[in-house]
């Protein structure tokens, strides 16, 4: 609300944005971090640092501006989770950290290798790289299950990711990337993030689904069973249509949607 009222809310000069927001510093630039991580909004790199909204940004502000749909965390995670220059660990958890169980210490070990890998010339300390993972887990874990003696029912404050059942733990050390059930995507929302991946084209591979980074695959945990399923209730909607016959294994897109079609869609059906 307050970006779309006043684009410089984060940077103005002359009215405190902690004035303006209602909250302290730290989470002031907290939330100019995070409205920009999960794809709401946008500033440019250089000149002004104005925020505006995005195009998804503006759609969700226009339908589900409390973030009450699960649909809409979909999106936000879907977001978050390709977001590679903003949310690396995010991005590197989710596209490229391929343990199905782990510990603090294989994510920061793996983390710790990508960095190296990826050739950039930069040192990251393994603290910074742990707050990373404790916000992962605390992004989608909920807090009576990390702590279960420390919260109170009446002090939630859950992030609503956690809503979407993507990680779990196992021991008080060891967590597991979790399948989501399949009847808890609706068929708009993997239909805007197939569209969004396909870059246009209108087939894709169902191993390009399952195991590309940023398909539905990768960054919801799914297998290729529920992965199927959850293409069977897309193709219900006439839109796509899985094809597994003379030795193709695709899915052809019927309509020519984009990525927002398929989200104003999804607002439209509720």
């Amino acid at each position: 609300k307050h970006v779309l009222s006043k684009p410089n809310v984060f940077v103005d000069k002359e009215e405190n944005p902690m004035d303006v927001l209602g909250i302290g510093s730290n989470m002031v630039k907290s939330l100019r971090y995070w409205l920009q991580a999960v794809g709401l909004t946008q500033e440019p790199r250089t000149g002004r640092r104005d925020q505006t909204l995005t195009p998804l940004g503006n759609v969700i502000y226009a339908h589900d501006r409390f973030i009450e749909e699960m649909g809409t965390l979909h999106l936000l995670h879907y977001k978050l989770a390709t977001n590679k220059e903003d949310a690396t660990a995010w991005y590197f958890f989710f596209n490229k950290f391929i343990a199905t169980e782990f510990t603090r210490e294989d994510f920061i070990n793996s983390l710790q290798s990508y960095i190296l890998m990826s050739g950039e010339s930069i040192s990251v300390a393994s603290r910074s790289l742990s707050e990373d993972f404790a916000c992962i887990i605390n992004t989608y874990v909920p807090r009576y299950k990390t702590n279960p003696g420390k919260v109170s029912p009446e002090n939630n404050i859950d992030c609503p990711l956690g809503e979407i059942g993507l990680i779990d733990i196992l021991a008080k050390k060891t967590f597991k990337k979790s399948i989501p059930s399949a009847n808890t995507f609706d068929p708009w929302i993997v239909l805007a993030i197939i569209s969004d991946r396909a870059n246009g084209r209108n087939q894709i591979g169902l191993n390009e689904l399952l195991t590309a980074e940023g398909n539905i695959g990768r960054i919801f945990n799914l297998d290729s069973i529920t992965m199927i399923e959850v293409l069977r209730r897309v193709e219900k909607l006439g839109a796509l249509k899985i094809i597994r016959t003379a030795g193709l294994d695709v899915v052809h897109l019927l309509q020519d949607y984009t990525f927002l079609d398929c989200v104003e869609n999804y607002y439209a059906s509720l």
